[in-house]
């Protein structure tokens, strides 16, 4: 059977290179920040901002793009639901519409042949192994949408706000950088200030989200422990359950994809869920998906 890149093809040289610039200049501005700011550049100041603009971009995708639009795991209104696409765009992961549709598709082929980023289907031996872990975190990004992707949003594109939030990427990637190189610089009172914040809050802090959203496409379909049964090889790790606000326990999520909760044992933390709850108890938000105990149990894997 084709690959995913034998199905769809490549990309335009002109989107190969846009592709390749949206991964490198973070990763850039990684590399700089290490080099020139080792042992003596990084303080509180850019901590803070790198965090606070790590969870809001976090949230974003994880809250947003991902659980309310993807997967319509509960219901909000129209504000915070712009608000949630302004979050998510500052992931510098491409627009809300087509980044939800890519998402529906990988759920529709899941590990199969046309998955857009299985790590599977790559070869054998020690190089399938990484040809597959290199697609499915980045290399598949290099490749052209499956075609006709629009058949899979309609219901985003009904909606006015969402598209207007959407069309407005650009202005929220602006944002994303400019605000913690804004605060950078009124906080410290310097230029100086104002370059460490732009660094931090902005190229580093997308550069780690970047991989860390990645992750979840590579480590967390080879990597982990799976519970519940599924029809693919997803799994549920740990680390990106911490790290990526939820989204790690992805066997579970892939068990029960339109629930707004993903870690479902006591032990797993889900500060996606959290937040999902909060909005929930203050009237922000409602008709909240979560799986029953007895679906739970009729999905469980014998000896999880």
């Amino acid at each position: 059977m084709p690959s995913p890149a034998m199905t769809h093809g490549p990309l335009s040289i002109w989107g190969r290179l846009t592709t390749l610039l949206g991964v490198s200049i973070p990763l850039a501005g990684l590399v700089a920040a290490i080099i020139y700011f080792w042992g003596w550049g990084f303080h509180w100041t850019d901590l803070a901002l790198f965090m606070g603009m790590y969870a809001a971009s976090v949230v974003g995708v994880a809250v947003g793009f991902h659980r309310l639009f993807v997967h319509r795991s509960f219901e909000t209104y129209r504000a915070i639901e712009f608000i949630l696409v302004a979050l998510g765009s500052t992931a510098l992961q491409g627009k809300m519409i087509h980044w939800a549709g890519l998402h529906r598709y990988h759920h529709q082929h899941s590990d199969r042949p046309n998955d857009i980023h299985s790590p599977h289907h790559r070869g054998r031996g020690v190089l399938g192994f990484l040809r597959g872990f290199w697609h499915a975190h980045i290399g598949w990004a290099f490749h052209a949408d499956p075609p006709d992707l629009d058949r899979y949003v309609p219901d985003l594109r009904k909606s006015r706000t969402l598209r207007i939030a959407n069309e407005l990427f650009p202005l929220w990637v602006f944002l994303g950088v400019a605000i913690p190189a804004l605060l950078g610089g009124v906080i410290t009172g310097s230029w100086y200030g104002a370059l460490t914040g732009f660094l931090w809050g902005g190229l580093v802090r997308i550069c780690v989200v970047h991989h860390l959203t990645w992750s979840i496409n590579s480590v967390c379909h080879l990597w982990g422990s799976r519970p519940y049964a599924c029809d693919d090889m997803s799994r549920d790790n740990v680390i990106f359950g911490i790290f990526a606000f939820g989204e790690g326990w992805h066997n579970t999520h892939h068990a029960f994809p339109t629930s707004a909760r993903h870690g479902l044992r006591w032990w797993q933390l889900d500060i996606s869920y959290g937040l999902i709850r909060s909005l929930e108890l203050v009237g922000l938000a409602w008709n909240v998906k979560v799986p029953t105990m007895e679906a739970r149990k009729r999905a469980a894997r014998v000896g999880a």
